[in-house]
């Protein structure tokens, strides 16, 4: 707008200049037709350049001066001042420091700008032939007259890239109007009169190119409007285009997150059914071993009644034992006596028959108590070893044959002391555990110079430790052991 109403004031001017000299005479008709020659021309290039201002703006930047780089395109040939009224060409070198652009332009800025958006015309710059890009171009352009300033300030030419850097400036430079003579014009009366007509016609031209001016300015005005109007649609189209853009972008995404939910949702599910069916087996796992400890606490509580059982049964054979030596005593007695008395013979071998029978009665019992003594041995021993690995996780088996208690004989028993033989047994089972060792599990026997470590290395190897309990289980119980974590699993 202010380059609009810098012409409407050329336009103005240009018509009052035409129409009289510098001393208010009025001029040749040439001169005033030459006049609105040019008010017609100045007319139509700014309704054009009107236009034309708003469609196609150079790129500009608000950089300051200071962030610009004046080295990169130089300047030549440069003028200190150009006539107005006459077309410029304009001489600058492309130096191998700036890549041209089709967008770099070259303005006229008057002296003083602080940013590219201050210019006075703008032409856009042409892009070199090719050429190496080491070395130096030659560029050259033309402004034409009309789009030239008017004043006599100082100006300057800039070279300014496509994203609105400035990439060289030229010395300054001013456009002075030439200076003319007064011309004195000597005419006739008839020259006159005629020249006063023609004078009075251009008047009336004047005043209807005035008219018509006016109504092109205001035809401008309305077309400004219009372009104002649709520019603005035009930017409502395009924010609106830009916003269906983002709106679009933005449905694109909460679908693919939209899928990518129903994708985990999916898998929760499926994992969800996976951790139920797994509880359901742990579950069922939990009811199968509590079924199975509650089975082996029931046979642990069998298995410790019986050996009450056994013990008691083991106390009453002691006791029938004892019992059967009184009867024996008894009955050596009356067999001496029945010795003594020969009309007794038959009453004797009777008593023989008795004796054999409870000697074979004797017998029957004491092998009956040789196996509880036997059964009940090795549940002591087990149990010494479990108390044992429990405390220390070693097993010795020296120390438990060394601790068995070895039976003295008896006197008194008529065929001898039945128990005789098992404890000569035993005390060279004892004798022989002092010199070797025996592996409880696998009845392996280990000399005297092995080391105790490595007995109870080999011993340990058999049995399985719980890492939460240090509770000790044979290999061969695996399934026991195994029952017996899961169980602290549940816990």
């Amino acid at each position: 707008m202010q380059k609009a109403r810098r012409l409407l004031g050329l336009l103005i001017t240009s018509t009052s200049v035409s129409c009289v000299s510098h001393h208010g005479q009025p001029v040749k008709g040439e001169r005033v037709r030459a006049g609105t020659t040019r008010v017609l021309e100045l007319l139509a290039w700014w309704i054009t350049s009107t236009m034309d201002e708003t469609s196609d703006e150079p790129p500009t930047s608000a950089v300051l001066l200071d962030n610009c780089h004046f080295s990169q395109v130089i300047f030549n040939n440069v003028e200190k001042f150009y006539v107005p009224g006459g077309d410029i060409i304009c001489y600058y070198t492309l130096t191998q420091n700036i890549i041209p652009r089709g967008k770099d332009w070259v303005g006229i800025f008057r002296v003083g700008w602080k940013t590219t958006r201050e210019y006075y015309t703008f032409m856009w710059a042409p892009l070199p032939s090719d050429s190496p890009s080491d070395t130096a171009v030659q560029q050259q352009i033309q402004f034409k007259a009309y789009y030239l300033p008017k004043d006599d300030e100082y100006y300057q030419f800039c070279y300014v890239d496509q994203d609105g850097v400035v990439r060289g400036a030229s010395v300054p430079f001013q456009f002075r109007a030439e200076t003319e003579d007064d011309i004195l014009v000597v005419t006739t009366q008839g020259e006159v009169e005629e020249i006063e007509l023609q004078n009075k016609n251009l008047r009336e031209e004047n005043e209807e190119l005035k008219a018509s001016c006016a109504s092109l300015e205001k035809q401008n005005v309305n077309l400004q409007e219009e372009l104002n109007k649709r520019q603005e649609l035009q930017n409502s189209l395009e924010s609106l285009r830009s916003n269906t853009e983002k709106l679009e972008l933005e449905l694109s995404s909460l679908k693919k997150e939209n899928k990518h939910l129903k994708e985990l949702d999916e898998c929760r599910e499926a994992e969800l059914h996976q951790l139920k069916e797994q509880l359901q087996n742990v579950t069922s796992d939990k009811e199968r071993l509590e079924t199975r400890l509650k089975t082996a606490l029931d046979h642990m509580d069998q298995l410790q009644s019986q050996v009450l059982n056994y013990e008691k049964e083991v106390e009453n054979l002691s006791h029938m034992d004892h019992d059967k030596t009184e009867q024996l005593k008894s009955l050596k007695e009356e067999n001496r006596q029945l010795r003594l008395t020969e009309t007794h013979q038959q009453q004797n071998r009777d008593l023989m028959k008795e004796l054999e029978e409870q000697k074979r009665l004797f017998q029957i019992l004491q092998a009956k108590k040789n196996k509880a003594d036997e059964d009940n041995q090795k549940l002591k021993e087990e149990n010494e070893l479990l108390k044992h690995l429990s405390q220390t996780g070693t097993v010795s088996s020296f120390s438990v044959i060394s601790q068995a208690p070895v039976p003295g004989p008896e006197a008194g028993f008529l065929f001898g002391n039945p128990y005789c033989a098992a404890g000569a047994n035993l005390g060279a089972g004892a004798a022989d555990a002092a010199s070797i060792r025996k592996c409880p599990m696998c009845e392996k026997v280990f000399p005297e110079e092995i080391e105790t470590s490595q007995y109870e290395a080999h011993v340990q190897s058999h049995l399985l430790e719980c890492p939460f309990c240090s509770k000790t289980f044979e290999k061969s119980n695996k399934q026991v052991f195994d029952d017996h974590i899961f169980c602290h699993g549940l816990e």
